[in-house]
């Protein structure tokens, strides 16, 4: 089953939803900020508490938000796909990476200097907004993958996984292996195996050689948990255009 891609906007180079939202004047003047930059997997954008001297405009990929604990054990806390902003924080003055992120799906990005886009917020309006609305979205969606992680099976988490990543991947197949997913999740590798095979049998996903297709989309959705749904839908609100612009300032058409 194939799905329609992420619109995208070819003249302003992007997928990303943030970006596609501003209206034509502001991203006039965000424009020669940007720069197009490939996420190879595993590659490593920030380190808690590290510097964050870029902003990332996912177009196509997936980065996880990852916790690490004093034993190594790790844990994702949160993605950031082609909806997001990874380093949003530092966009609003906060020094430092709140977590490591890590690319996990591959692809790319628009990049601008964090230094250069508060100057730009301070300047414009829409975009200003934008990333107060992005950064109240993400706190609550904070909220929601803990409560997600203490509350619904494994098989519900695991379907809410692969749709986030479906999203961002731009495509039906993409990279994924058990021990990768294991850490996303905070299980044991062989409880995934075991979820993953649920989902095989269902002929909800095909997964080989460390690459998984999603074959039926509306069963994954069907299984997931409601957090899903929870968070696109505080997403809609983030990106209401109307809401944001009013009938004056709507977002060029693509």
């Amino acid at each position: 089953m194939a799905v329609s891609e992420t619109p995208f906007d070819t003249l302003r180079g992007a997928a990303n939803r943030f970006v596609l939202v501003l209206p034509s004047s502001e991203f006039e003047q965000v424009r020669p900020s940007l720069e197009h930059v490939e996420l190879a997997r595993g590659q490593t954008i920030y380190r808690e508490d590290g510097p964050v001297d870029y902003l990332y405009f996912v177009n196509r990929g997936l980065i996880s938000l990852i916790k690490t604990m004093r034993d190594g054990r790790t844990v994702e806390i949160g993605a950031i796909g082609v909806e997001g902003v990874a380093g949003w924080n530092a966009a609003l003055g906060m020094q430092g990476a709140l977590f490591d992120a890590v690319v996990q799906v591959p692809g790319e990005a628009l990049r601008v200097e964090s230094r250069r886009l508060r100057r730009q917020i301070e300047a414009l309006p829409m975009l200003r907004t934008l990333f107060w609305r992005y950064a109240d979205f993400a706190v609550k969606e904070l909220a929601q993958h803990a409560a997600c992680n203490r509350l619904h099976s494994l098989e519900e988490r695991c379907c809410r996984w692969l749709l986030i990543a479906h999203d961002s991947a731009r495509s039906d197949a993409f990279p994924m292996t058990h021990e990768f997913l294991s850490m996303m999740l905070g299980v044991q590798r062989t409880a995934v195996s075991i979820a993953a095979n649920v989902l095989q049998k269902a002929e909800f996903i095909h997964y080989t050689r460390g690459r998984v297709t999603v074959t039926n989309r509306s069963g994954l959705e069907a299984m997931a948990c409601e957090c899903y749904q929870a968070v696109r839908d505080r997403l809609e609100h983030v990106y209401a255009v109307p809401d944001l612009l009013g009938a004056d300032l709507e977002p060029r058409r693509r």
